[in-house]
C-alpha cells in the first residue's frame, strides 16, 4: 500500500475525531481508521461537483440557456441510472467488506465478478432505451423544442456511459471495502478531470456543442472503468501501490446465490436513491408556485448543500466498510460500537462545516450571481440558514444507513427516506405554497359529518421545515433501527466463516 500523503482535508476531518477521543466519545484508533476512509470519498465528491458546474457552465457558454436546459433535463434520467448502479454496489461492499474482514478471498472475488455481471446487464437496456427514445423522454419534462432537441441529443450519447459508470461504482465499493479509499479517490478525481478537459477540448476546439459534453463524460468514464479493472486484475496499479487482494478475472461470473445476495441488500438502496431523484420533479414544481425569484433561491441552495452534504460520502462508505470488515470476523459489539462512534464522528464534522457556512451565508449566497437583483438574497439566505441546521442531521442518517447497509439491513433507510420526503416534506413544502383546504366529510354508517379544514399556506416556511423533515426522519429512524441491534441477525445471513487462507 503507497504511503498516505497529508491533506489537509484529512487533516481537519482527523483532528474533529482526535478532539471527541480525547472527550472520551469515540476511541482513537477507530477514529483513525474512520478519517482514513472518509476524507478520499470527501475529495472526490468536491471533485465531481465542481465537474458538474464546469460542464454545464461550458455548456453556457457555448450554447447559451437553452444548451443549459437541456442538460438539466438530461440530467434525472441520467441520475435514474446511477441509482440502479449505486443500489447494486451497495450490496458489493457489503458482501466485499465482510469477506476481506473473514479472509475469504476467493468469495471476494465472486462478489465483483457478479457485481461487474449484475450492473452491465441492468444497465444495457437502460442505454439502448436512452438511444431509441431520447427526445421522448425529455419531452416528459419540457415542451420547449429547443432544450428539448439539446437534451435528447445529450442523452442518447450519454447513455453508452451508463454500463461504465455502474461499473465505476463497483470498483469504488470493492476498495472500500477492502479498507482503501484512496485509490477511488485517485482514480475517480482524476477521471473528473479528464471529463473537464475532454469537454473542453470536444465542446470548443472541435464545436460540438451538448454532444461533445456527453462524448467526454462517456470517454471519461471508460478510461476510469479501465484503471479499475487493471487494477484489481493485477493487484495494484502505478502510484497505487499493491492491493491486498487481486480479483482473477477468469471465473463464475453468473454465481445464483451471489447475485441473489446483492439483489436482497441493493433493491432497497436503489429505491431510496430513487427518493432523491424522482422527488426533484414534484419539489421544483412547487418551488415554482412562489415565483421565479424563490426558485432561483432554491437552486442555489440546493448547489450550497451539495457541498455541504460532501462529508456524508465519506463517513457514510466508511461505516459501510468498517462495521462489514468487523463483522466478517464475527465481532457483533465492536461493529456495533464502529456505527455508534462514527455517527458521533460525522455529526461533529458537519456541525463544524454548517457553522462556517451559516457565519458566511451572505457572501456565499452572493458569490452564485453578478446580479443581486436577479433573485431575493433575503430569502436565499433564510434558506441557507435552515438548510444548514437540516445538514446536521444528515450526519445522524447517512452515517447511521451506512452502518445498516454493510450488515445487509437496508429495507429501513429506504423506508426513512421516502417517508422524510414524500410523506413530509413535500406536503410542508405545498403547504407553504398553497395551503391546505379539505371538504366536509360525512363518515357512512355513523352518519357523523367532519367540517371542513381549512389551513392557510404558511409561506417559506414550509421549505424551511420541508429541508429538516428530508433530514430529520430518516436521522430519528435510521438511528433508531440500528440501536435496536437487529441487524445483527440480518448480517449472519450474508457473511462468509472466517478462514485464515484463501478460499
Amino acid at each position: 500500500m503507497a504511503r498516505r500523503v497529508p491533506n489537509p482535508i484529512r487533516l481537519s476531518i482527523l483532528w474533529i475525531g482526535l478532539a471527541l477521543a480525547r472527550a472520551g466519545l469515540i476511541e482513537a484508533e477507530r477514529a483513525r481508521r474512520t478519517a482514513d476512509l472518509a476524507w478520499p470519498r470527501v475529495v472526490t465528491g468536491i471533485a465531481r461537483m465542481s465537474k458538474n458546474a464546469v460542464d454545464v457552465a461550458m455548456v453556457g457558454v457555448a450554447l447559451g440557456s437553452a444548451a443549459i436546459a437541456g442538460v438539466g433535463f438530461a440530467s434525472p434520467f441520467w441520475g435514474l441510472a446511477f441509482s440502479i448502479g449505486g443500489g447494486i454496489a451497495a450490496g458489493t461492499i457489503a458482501l466485499v467488506s465482510q469477506r476481506y474482514g473473514a479472509g475469504a478471498y476467493g468469495g471476494l472475488a465472486q462478489a465483483v465478478r457478479s457485481s461487474a455481471f449484475l450492473v452491465v446487464a441492468v444497465s444495457l437496456p437502460i442505454t439502448a432505451v436512452f438511444w431509441t427514445y431520447p427526445a421522448e423522454l425529455i419531452s416528459l419534462i419540457s415542451d420547449d423544442p429547443e432544450a428539448v432537441a439539446y437534451g435528447a441529443t445529450y442523452l442518447r450519447i450519454v447513455g453508452f456511459g451508463i454500463p461504465f459508470a455502474g461499473l465505476n461504482l463497483i470498483g469504488s465499493r470493492v476498495f472500500v471495502g477492502m479498507d482503501d479509499a484512496r485509490t477511488p479517490m485517485l482514480l475517480r478525481a482524476g477521471g473528473a478531470m479528464v471529463n473537464v478537459v475532454l469537454n473542453a477540448a470536444l465542446i470548443f476546439g472541435f464545436e460540438m456543442g451538448v454532444a461533445g459534453a456527453a462524448l467526454g463524460t462517456v470517454i471519461s468514464n471508460v478510461v476510469v472503468t479501465t484503471a479499475f479493472a487493471a487494477g484489481l486484475v493485477a493487484g495494484r496499479l502505478p502510484g497505487a501501490g499493491r492491493f491486498p487482494v487481486a480479483v482473477d478475472p477468469v471465473g463464475r461470473y453468473v454465481d445464483p446465490e451471489t447475485i441473489r445476495d446483492l439483489i436482497t441488500i441493493g433493491l432497497p438502496v436503489m429505491g431510496r436513491n430513487l427518493v432523491w431523484t424522482v422527488a426533484e420533479f414534484p419539489m421544483l414544481a412547487i418551488v415554482d408556485i412562489f415565483g421565479r425569484d424563490t426558485v432561483a433561491a432554491y437552486v442555489i441552495v440546493r448547489r450550497i448543500w451539495g457541498v455541504m452534504n460532501t462529508p456524508g460520502w465519506g463517513f457514510g462508505l466508511a461505516a459501510s466498510s468498517l462495521v462489514g470488515q468487523v463483522l466478517g470476523t464475527g465481532d457483533e459489539g465492536t461493529a456495533e460500537r464502529y456505527g455508534r462512534e462514527i455517527v458521533r464522528f460525522a455529526v461533529a464534522v458537519y456541525v463544524v462545516s454548517a457553522t462556517i457556512v451559516f457565519l458566511f451565508a451572505e457572501p456565499i449566497t452572493l458569490a452564485f450571481t453578478e446580479d443581486p437583483s436577479e433573485l431575493s438574497i433575503p430569502t436565499a439566505v433564510t434558506l441557507v440558514y435552515a438548510a444548514c441546521v437540516a445538514v446536521v442531521f444528515q450526519g445522524v442518517a447517512g452515517s447511521a444507513a451506512g452502518a445498516l447497509d454493510a450488515t445487509g439491513d437496508t429495507r429501513w433507510p429506504f423506508y426513512s427516506q421516502f417517508l422524510g420526503m414524500f410523506g413530509v416534506e413535500i406536503p410542508l413544502a405545498y403547504l407553504g405554497a398553497a395551503g391546505l383546504s379539505i371538504p366536509s366529510v360525512t363518515v357512512p354508517l355513523v352518519g357523523v359529518t367532519l367540517p371542513a379544514v381549512s389551513i392557510p399556506a404558511i409561506g417559506l416556511w414550509g421549505l424551511y421545515l420541508g429541508f429538516v423533515a428530508e433530514t430529520g426522519v430518516p436521522a430519528a429512524i435510521n438511528y433508531y433501527r440500528f440501536s435496536t441491534g437487529r441487524w445483527k441477525a440480518i448480517s449472519r445471513g450474508y457473511r462468509p466463516e472466517p478462514v485464515t487462507a484463501d478460499d
